[in-house]
């Protein structure tokens, strides 16, 4: 087997692996830069060149096992703080998500209005003579013709081949477009004015129906603005992902597309009580729900090591029966909580024959996301708790006993000191781990109860991370960037708390 690790057998393998990963890297390389992607076509570029130079040369030995992990760092942890630091700058939300040229396009698209009468015509999408067309047919008037970007041709109505309809199906030099060239016929299509009488044309309204139709909005490349051709009226590129009326800077045109606003978001946090207030309320209910996680289950744990620390009959099974809850999938235990919670037909009501309706009031929903946190979260304290306890000396327990203290300053002199500082790093990171508990959230309570009828976003059991994740993805306005910059907020807040409490516990100065 030496020869697979070293010599030429294991060189050329390296190489071949090696070649393999560069040509896979750069496959999607390439496929990122045609999609304008040139952030990360540059990073695959040069995770290419970090493998060759690492894996192909000498450069460094501990660089061939480390490299893997960086390049993972970099990609999934660094890659995506970046981002949301840099999107927290934007005007990034619902009608602000594509690019500036994206958006002219659309408004152009979308400034147009209907003739008068607001007449339409059936169609059939193809080519005509190879340019894009369509076959119209004036069902009332019994008339036909083809329409191009350029021309509008006449057909008789006995060279037409109408459907049960009678709409028109094949036109001389017409070729209707097949079913797989209609599913990449909206892109091409739907940009076209085809031609019809005078200023009027006919815009698509799907792929059935043609509208008449004017343009009103005209786009002036040179001035960047967009005129009424109407009513003569400008409107300007605000500097905020929208173009506004001059003299209305409220009436703008949609959509618009991201543009950067610097420190508005976070200023907006502070400034607008409709994201403050929400935002303040939802904040120290996470703080209180991450306290009173930890702190419950942290002491059901212990309370249950210390009880089965002791030689009892029938320890072994209690053990595996305390374990039960942890090993069983989480996902599965919160939606079975959330059926026991049921108003009418749950079985905690049943069981204690009352009538709460748990998920309708905030106080409720709060103490049965506790309650059902504590079954999730009692186990790995119990674990770690009973692990913790073997660890210390038992010289100090017998050596406190025969001077005279009893057990319970035992546990609260000796016991509970050492405990702390064992376990101090998985307290902080239970702590910071339930401050970003969005699972249990979700699948519980989805964050209500809540006013829907008032608008409210947050609910009462909402913490940060699902307040968040509704301000970005939720059913009305999607502020991505308002979201990007309270995400920015809970890492610096999580962080905070994290190194203040391991600097207060001292417990880094035991790795010194």
């Amino acid at each position: 087997m030496t020869y697979l690790i070293r010599g030429k057998v294991a060189l050329l393998l390296k190489i071949i692996i090696v070649g393999l990963a560069s040509a896979i890297l750069l496959m999607l390389a390439q496929s990122a830069f045609a999609q304008r992607e040139y952030v990360i076509s540059a990073f695959l570029a040069l995770t290419i060149l970090a493998l060759a130079l690492t894996y192909l040369t000498k450069i460094s030995i501990p660089l061939k096992f480390f490299i893997p992990g960086i390049l993972l760092l970099i990609a999934f942890v660094i890659g995506p703080i970046l981002y949301t630091v840099t999107m927290s700058g934007f005007n990034y939300k619902t009608g602000n998500i594509i690019s500036k040229e994206e958006a002219i396009v659309q408004v152009k698209i979308r400034g147009i209005e209907a003739d008068p009468s607001g007449t339409s015509f059936d169609i059939k999408l193809g080519t005509y003579d190879g340019k894009e067309a369509i076959l119209i047919s004036d069902i009332t008037n019994l008339k036909y013709f083809i329409s191009t970007a350029d021309s509008r041709i006449p057909v008789a109505a006995n060279d037409v081949t109408l459907n049960e309809y009678g709409v028109a199906i094949t036109a001389p030099n017409f070729s209707i477009l097949t079913d797989a060239q209609m599913a990449s016929a909206d892109k091409s299509f739907s940009k076209i004015q085809f031609q019809y009488e005078g200023e009027y044309f006919i815009a698509l309204e799907g792929f059935e129906a043609g509208i008449v139709s004017r343009q009103v909005l005209e786009y002036l490349p040179v001035t960047d603005e967009f005129r009424n051709l109407v009513n003569g009226s400008i409107y300007r590129d605000n500097g905020r992902g929208n173009y506004a009326l001059v003299d209305d800077k409220t009436a703008i045109l949609e959509p618009g597309w991201r543009a950067p606003i610097w420190f508005e978001n976070y200023s907006k946090i502070i400034t607008d009580p409709r994201v403050r207030e929400p935002l303040v309320r939802v904040f120290i209910w996470t703080v209180a729900f991450a306290l009173l996680t930890v702190l419950t289950t942290f002491a059901l744990g212990l309370l249950l090591a210390l009880a089965l620390n002791r030689p009892i009959f029938g320890r072994r099974i209690y053990r595996s029966i305390l374990v039960l809850p942890y090993a069983m999938p989480s996902v599965m235990s919160i939606l079975i909580w959330g059926g026991m919670f049921n108003t009418e037909f749950g079985a905690i009501n049943t069981l204690f024959g009352s009538d709460i309706a748990w998920f309708s009031d905030p106080n409720f929903a709060r103490v049965a996301v506790i309650l059902v946190n504590l079954w999730l979260g009692f186990p790995y304290f119990y674990l770690i708790s009973s692990g913790s306890l073997q660890a210390i000396p038992s010289e100090l327990l017998e050596a406190a006993a025969i001077d005279g203290a009893n057990p319970r300053q035992i546990f609260r002199k000796i016991t509970l000191p050492l405990l702390l500082q064992i376990l101090s790093p998985l307290l902080i990171a239970s702590f910071a781990f339930n401050f970003n508990n969005f699972n249990l959230i979700y699948l519980l309570t989805g964050g209500g109860p809540r006013n829907e009828l008032d608008g409210e976003i947050a609910g009462a059991t909402d913490i940060l991370i699902s307040y968040t994740y509704k301000i970005a993805f939720g059913t009305g306005t999607q502020d991505l960037g308002l979201a990007s910059a309270i995400s920015l907020i809970i890492f610096v807040l999580v962080a905070s708390i994290s190194l203040y409490s391991l600097k207060k516990s001292k417990v880094l100065e035991t790795f010194g």
